[in-house]
């Protein structure tokens, strides 16, 4: 078992990520995990990443407050939705991503990504 005290999960800096503190919860240097990592996610109003794709499907849960999600799928239009609290969304392989805190409160959003 292991397990990782939100209070004590070491935070992690990726780029295009404006106004955001991310936490590694289980995975990399929070611990072992074999197929997947968990990410939480706390962004200010006005924080953002960029609108950016992956070679990995990532899922994102908002636990706290309100989300844009952005995405689009390569030579496709951008599709825009607004998440809210335990409202969820699963991004393909290669389709970009952003994510914006339009609201006046700071959002949460939980991240299961495999490892890359």
């Amino acid at each position: 078992m292991n397990v990782t005290r939100f209070a004590k999960a070491p935070p992690y800096f990726p780029p295009n990520h404006e106004g955001m503190r991310c936490v590694r919860l289980q995975g990399h240097e929070a611990g072992p995990a074999e197929t997947v990592w968990l990410g939480m996610s706390t962004i200010e109003p006005g924080g953002h990443t960029d609108l950016r794709a992956s070679e990995v499907e990532k899922h994102y849960l908002v636990v706290q407050g309100e989300l844009v999600v952005v995405a689009q799928m390569p030579h496709g239009p951008p599709e825009e939705q607004v998440l809210h609290a335990y409202d969820s969304v699963r991004l393909a392989p290669d389709e970009a991503r952003q994510l914006i805190n339009r609201s006046s409160a700071p959002a949460m959003v939980l991240l299961v990504m495999p490892f890359a």
